[in-house]
């Protein structure tokens, strides 16, 4: 079975454009490169990953970029744009023209305004991403799902993917409004989502039964279609290792997925992000 991980971080912490990098995060505050996990990860079975953007940075999108150009590991890149740069239409034209580059992800959850994205200034920016076959990655947080509904709505034509299922809080057990808002985000058909980092959201919650319940309502509200595997290494790791959270995956994707094994952990993918068509 081809497995894609669609959803890694890679940082050399010399770079010096990750923001939200301290030394408060302990485990993950230390350079990461693809070679660090990939024992763990071949023998999960995953043949190619995606990179995604760590910083708001253009020299990092640079970066990811050329580790993709150089490693036949990685499928491609999910990379940063300024969106309120005044040539940001043509910069995602320029970005679109390496076929490497799959989507792009405005760090939306580390600003003040929730509904930042929203301005009809981005209007143009968020059609040239889906004029060039790019997808949206959404930023994560709970509460910034009906966020994720209004820009659906608008752009029926751009493809949105949320990430981590949208941060649901499993720790708390405050899922009610989660479940409500992932629902009704999923009736969105240009939506699809991600199962990664979940067990960063889930405290001491992180058995079989807990996660569980978390895939069960996404399958619920996506389908096998509209749902990809990632493992948000190495932020990952701040809750378990990616050999752990595999295997997990593994079982909860035969469980919720038994007909569908494939799409979750590839087809999907393929089709989403590596189609740059869109078909």
């Amino acid at each position: 079975m081809e497995k894609i991980d669609t959803h890694m971080h890679v940082w050399r912490l010399a770079r010096g454009d990750y923001d939200w990098m301290t030394p408060d995060l302990g485990a993950i505050y230390r350079d990461f490169q693809i070679d660090d996990c990939w024992e763990e990860t071949k023998a999960a079975g995953i043949s190619q990953t995606i990179l995604v953007q760590a910083a708001a940075t253009a020299a990092e999108t640079d970066y990811l970029l050329s580790l993709a150009a150089a490693d036949a590991r990685v499928a491609g890149v999910v990379g940063w744009v300024d969106f309120e740069a005044p040539g940001a239409v043509d910069e995602i034209a320029r970005r679109a023209a390496d076929p490497r580059m799959l989507g792009l992800r405005p760090m939306i959850a580390d600003l003040p305004d929730p509904e930042w994205i929203l301005a009809p200034a981005f209007t143009p920016i968020l059609d040239a991403i889906a004029r060039h076959g790019l997808v949206f990655d959404g930023h994560a947080r709970a509460d910034l799902i009906p966020v994720m509904t209004q820009l659906a709505d608008r752009h029926p034509a751009l493809k949105i993917v949320l990430n981590h299922g949208g941060k649901p809080q499993i720790a708390s057990g405050n899922l009610a409004v989660w479940r409500d808002d992932l629902r009704a985000l999923a009736e969105r058909p240009n939506v699809a989502c991600k199962l990664s980092g979940l067990l960063t959201e889930a405290g001491p919650h992180t058995d079989d039964t807990a996660i569980g319940e978390i895939v069960d309502h996404m399958r619920a509200c996506f389908g096998p279609q509209r749902t990809l595997w990632g493992s948000d290494w190495p932020v990952l790791n701040l809750a378990g290792s990616y050999a752990a959270w595999a295997d997990q995956s593994a079982r909860l994707i035969a469980r919720f997925f038994p007909d569908h094994q494939q799409d979750v952990w590839a087809t999907n993918a393929r089709r989403i992000y590596l189609n740059r068509s869109g078909a």
